[in-house]
Parts: structure tokens; C-alpha cells; sequence
């Protein structure tokens, strides 16, 4: 039996001040991301030849 995947689609229309709130929202989430994005990098550098330290 073949597995199906579903998704939906849903539209937003925030007012104003949801708008400011999701913006505010997104930019901090873009900066964790990122932030975290360059830690793991940067430990991946570090230990890339040592694949038992990289795990952790």
C-alpha cells in the first residue's frame, strides 16, 4: 500500500497590527536560526575529522 501525503494551504490576512507582530516574530526567528546555523558550522570545522566528537 503507497503511502499519501496531505498538506493544505491556508491563507493569512493579518490586520496592522498582527502584520508588525509576525515581522517582529520572523526577524527573531531568522536570527536563531542563523546564529545556530554558524555554531554548528563552526563545531563541524572544528571536529570534522573526528566523527565520534561531531556526533555530539
Amino acid at each position: 500500500m503507497a503511502k499519501q501525503n496531505k498538506a493544505f494551504k491556508f491563507r493569512l490576512l493579518p490586520n496592522k497590527e498582527q502584520s508588525a507582530l509576525l515581522a517582529k516574530t520572523f526577524g527573531c526567528v531568522r536570527f536563531v536560526y542563523n546564529k545556530m546555523l554558524a555554531e554548528r558550522k563552526e563545531t563541524y570545522e572544528k571536529f570534522k575529522d573526528d566523527k565520534e566528537l561531531l556526533k555530539k
